[in-house]
């Protein structure tokens, strides 16, 4: 029976071999040729992922050597196929011009407790080993994966939140197009609030908003370097940049105007304008600028503060082709670039456009 259904197979007769083989699968389940056929069988009807899985058991339990090696070349040719479904697929995806522009695909936090299920669905569909995959899950805040053509990263990000991998993908020029304006401070008004700002051309001027058009505040701290004199281990004196500050930013979205409200510490002209801390300029940038937070805080009671830049930051500094996409905004004299800056501005503008895609 099992020469015939080899016959069959031969011939290219799926429909005499799958008939043939029922019998053997109910008098012979367990013989490693019956369930090799069968998975051909499921393989040429394109159940691929029933056929792989029969493959994959196979390879497990079996020591026949014959049988070992068409296994593999089994799982070969459905990879193959996969690969070029894939190909195809990603070629329709990235079609239209407007799915050919720059993104990128964000994952977002997951649970360790679903890490081990999650990273093995990762992997396959992303096409790393697991263990890799296991790293790029992040715990803690968003980590930007890839960079891409957004149609791509839209096929695969489908795919991820499919699989219970929550993800979200955008497109770079969404970032670049935000409006910044670098406040200088809160100015006298009877009605509305105004800010005395300077847009991205420095040029300074006056803005009216109502507090009700905030719609999140982010909130991050910068690291300022300086170059230091040490001794290293041999004894020597040596020169070495290190950390010895910190600015402090809060960024306040009006998504209606397409514009991010920037407050800077050492940007903010304290001593003019509303008198938000009483004797300003006696007191230390660190005072002046909790009593200006606190201020912020009692007008936007109900307003989300982001604050989860710096793990964020810290996973996203290498990753110079995002971060060479984005100018900074960020008015630190620094001696050197510094890809903080970037990954600040990436951080918020993140924030705000997928905030914006949240309500439209």
């Amino acid at each position: 029976m099992l020469e015939e259904v080899i016959a069959a197979f031969e011939r290219k007769d799926y429909q005499t071999a799958a008939k043939l083989l029922k019998p053997l699968l109910k008098d012979s389940p367990e013989n490693p040729w019956v369930q090799f056929y069968l998975a051909r069988l499921q393989e040429v009807s394109g159940k691929r992922q029933e056929a792989e899985k029969i493959y994959r058991q196979l390879l497990r339990v079996t020591v026949n050597n014959k049988i070992l090696s068409q296994a593999r070349q089994g799982l070969q040719r459905i990879e193959e196929i996969r690969q070029e479904e894939r190909q195809r697929a990603i070629v329709q995806a990235t079609a239209e011009p407007t799915n050919a522009e720059q993104g990128i695909l964000v994952l977002e936090p997951i649970n360790n407790e679903l890490k081990t299920i999650a990273a093995a669905k990762f992997a396959q569909i992303m096409q790393i080993d697991a263990y890799t995959a296991r790293l790029m899950l992040p715990s803690r805040s968003w980590r930007v994966y890839r960079t891409g053509k957004i149609g791509e990263l839209q096929f695969y990000g489908t795919q991820l939140q499919q699989a219970g991998i929550p993800c979200f993908w955008l497109k770079i020029s969404q970032i670049q197009q935000i409006q910044i304006y670098q406040v200088q401070y809160f100015s006298e008004s009877p009605s509305k609030p105004t800010v005395v700002c300077s847009n991205e051309e420095n040029q300074l001027g006056s803005l009216n908003f109502d507090w009700s058009e905030v719609t999140a505040r982010v909130v991050g701290l910068l690291p300022i370097f300086e170059q230091v004199v040490d001794i290293n281990v041999r004894g020597k004196l040596e020169r070495k940049t290190q950390t010895q500050d910190y600015a402090q930013f809060c960024d306040l979205h009006l998504p209606g105007r397409r514009a991010i409200l920037r407050i800077y510490d050492n940007g903010y002209e304290f001593q003019k304008g509303l008198e938000i801390t009483p004797q300003a300029t006696q007191n230390t940038i660190r005072i002046n600028w909790n009593s200006l937070i606190n201020w912020v805080d009692k007008k936007l009671p109900q307003v989300k503060v982001w604050s989860d830049f710096q793990p964020f930051g810290e996973t996203v500094l290498d990753q110079t082709e995002v971060l060479n996409h984005i100018p900074s905004h960020i008015q630190i004299f620094r001696r050197e670039q510094t890809n903080w800056d970037s990954a600040f501005q990436l951080y918020s503008g993140i924030v705000f456009v997928k905030n914006a895609s949240t309500k439209s």
